[in-house]
């Protein structure tokens, strides 16, 4: 099996409204984004919220092209562009967000694609909490990763937070732990372990 076979297969063990952080080494990122946006979403029919905030919402799409993956249920809020390249950015599939300081705003950008979806099933990804630790105090994080994912627990939405195991730090880890369910590492050596 693939290691984003792998990933999709632990993605089905899912139970319904749970947060999963996704540990991602830097090497497998297209691996994980894979297993989500291709296999997962695709075998389960699920509208997939991609909540961006280190890579520009074109450059994922480029990628996903690139790839020959079907985008069409991919709805994003891109937190980045418009602080890297101005509002000229426009795409039928993405909101944006102005910083990735305003996190209030990503809550409302996701309610709102939410609530225009039609599928029975969502997942919300957010990639990742790493670039929104950056930018945001852990206490100010840590508030909205609690708020937001007990709000997509009560409309039995799953939520996926990735973070990059390179990147990362034991408070970072503490802070998504503390809100989810379980753990999937993306990580070769480490195939087959949770």
């Amino acid at each position: 099996m693939t290691l984003a076979g792998r990933v999709a297969s632990e993605l089905e063990q899912m139970p319904p409204s749970s947060a999963v952080s996704l540990q991602v080494g830097v090497d497998y990122y297209l691996d994980a984004i894979r297993a989500v946006v291709d296999i997962f979403s695709s075998k389960r029919d699920v509208d997939v919220i991609y909540i961006t905030a280190t890579i520009s919402y074109q450059a994922i799409v480029d990628i996903l092209k690139a790839l020959e993956i079907d985008a069409s249920k991919v709805h994003f809020v891109d937190c980045i562009s418009h602080t890297m390249m101005g509002a000229s950015m426009e795409g039928s599939q993405v909101l944006f967000v102005e910083s990735p300081t305003m996190l209030e705003n990503i809550m409302l950008k996701t309610e709102y694609l939410m609530r225009k979806s039609t599928a029975k099933e969502k997942l919300v990804l957010i990639d990742s909490v790493n670039t929104l630790a950056i930018h945001n105090s852990n206490y100010v994080l840590s508030e909205f990763l609690h708020i937001f994912v007990s709000s997509l627990r009560s409309k039995n939405v799953n939520t996926l937070i990735l973070t990059v195991i390179e990147h990362t730090t034991p408070e970072l880890n503490n802070m998504v732990n503390l809100v989810s369910d379980s753990v999937i590492r993306v990580k070769e050596e480490e195939e087959g372990q949770r």
